[in-house]
C-alpha cells in the first residue's frame, strides 16, 4: 500500500515538531521519527488503527495512536491517506 499525506497532515507534522523543538530538539526528532515509523507500519497493517465510529464509513477512517499523538487516516483499496495528526491535548481545539 502507498502512503499519501494531505496538505493538512504535512502542516500538522511540521507544526508539532517545531513546537517541541523550541524546548527540546532531541525530543522533537524522536517524536517525529516515532510518528513516521507508526505511519509506515500502516503499509503492512492498514487497519491497525481504531475505527472512527462517527465517520460516514467507520471501517475506512481510522485513528492510530502513537504515544500522545493521534494520526487520522483513511484506507482505500490500494492507498492510505494520512488526513491529520494532533497531540492529545489539542482535542477540541481548531486544528
Amino acid at each position: 500500500m502507498k502512503i499519501n499525506y494531505s496538505h493538512e497532515s504535512i502542516h500538522d507534522l511540521i507544526r508539532l515538531r517545531e513546537f517541541v523543538e523550541v524546548k527540546n530538539p532531541i525530543a522533537a526528532k524522536r517524536i517525529a521519527n516515532e510518528l513516521l515509523a507508526g505511519i509506515d507500519k500502516l503499509k503492512i497493517f492498514p487497519k491497525m488503527g481504531l475505527m472512527v465510529n462517527r465517520a460516514p464509513d467507520p471501517g475506512a477512517m481510522r485513528d492510530l495512536f502513537v504515544g500522545q499523538y493521534t494520526i487520522r487516516y483513511l484506507v482505500s483499496n490500494r492507498d492510505i491517506f494520512v488526513l491529520r495528526v494532533w497531540h492529545g491535548e489539542e482535542v477540541g481545539k481548531d486544528l
